[in-house]
């Protein structure tokens, strides 16, 4: 009875450290640390958190089983490169649920949240008029206002399920991508600000057909961005 609850001890263990050794080379990926189409070597990672090879091995399979990566012949395991119908059929996805979200969150929020909601938004109209200082790679302050932004909204819409299948869909994509995409085009950041608006009026209103209307056509269009970005770039990601 020892040897067999020391066998499930010992098990657990390992099975922890394979989950945490995963969401540290997953927080890599979504940070872009480990940029997509890079290549995944077990040796390296190994070093470099600590470990040896055999957790790293099973944290892999497991982050291939989620779709964060993909095992390429004469190359082995890499950051996998989504394509873009993949993109598009998974916001389609994220439109409706975070639709629902605002849809919800109309009978259930209050003006103290609203005004969150617009600081937020402001802060991020001000960001993008006088960008803060920051390194060439490193994320700018709106990638947390707008996690912020929407991340309230979900609260808000008090439903633990919807919240967990949008975020679901958010960690199948490498976070830097998605700041990378309005990186260099103003016209779209101040549009996604006025996106944003446009939600917090609906809210405001108490129209929830308005508000759904207003996320769900927000979201698409972030996910076309998002698609069109990977369209420009797949053919050349391999490159070198």
């Amino acid at each position: 009875m020892a040897a067999g609850s020391d066998s499930a001890a010992a098990n657990g263990e390992r099975s922890a450290l394979v989950d945490e050794i995963a969401a540290a080379i997953r927080q890599r990926i979504m940070s872009g640390e480990i940029p997509i189409g890079a290549q995944l070597r077990q040796a390296e990672l190994a070093s470099e958190l600590g470990v040896s090879r055999t957790p790293v091995r099973e944290a892999l399979r497991q982050l291939h089983t989620s779709g964060l990566i993909e095992v390429v012949p004469n190359r082995g395991a890499i950051v996998r490169v989504p394509s873009p119908w993949e993109v598009r059929d998974a916001y389609e996805v994220r439109a409706e649920l975070e639709g629902l979200a605002c849809e919800r969150a109309v009978s259930r929020i209050h003006e103290g949240e609203l005004d969150e909601l617009r600081a937020s938004n402001q802060a991020m109209r001000e960001e993008i008029a006088d960008p803060s200082p920051r390194g060439k790679d490193s994320e700018p302050p709106t990638v947390e206002l707008n996690d912020a932004f929407h991340t309230l909204i979900h609260r808000v819409a008090d439903n633990e399920w919807l919240a967990r299948a949008i975020n679901e869909i958010n960690q199948a994509f490498p976070r830097n991508v998605s700041w990378q995409v309005l990186a260099g085009n103003r016209r779209q950041r101040e549009e996604n600000v006025a996106e944003h608006e446009r939600i917090v009026d609906a809210l405001a209103a108490g129209d929830a057909a308005a508000a759904r209307e207003a996320m769900r056509d927000h979201v698409k269009s972030a996910g076309e961005q998002l698609a069109r970005w990977y369209e420009d770039r797949s053919a050349t990601v391999f490159v070198g």
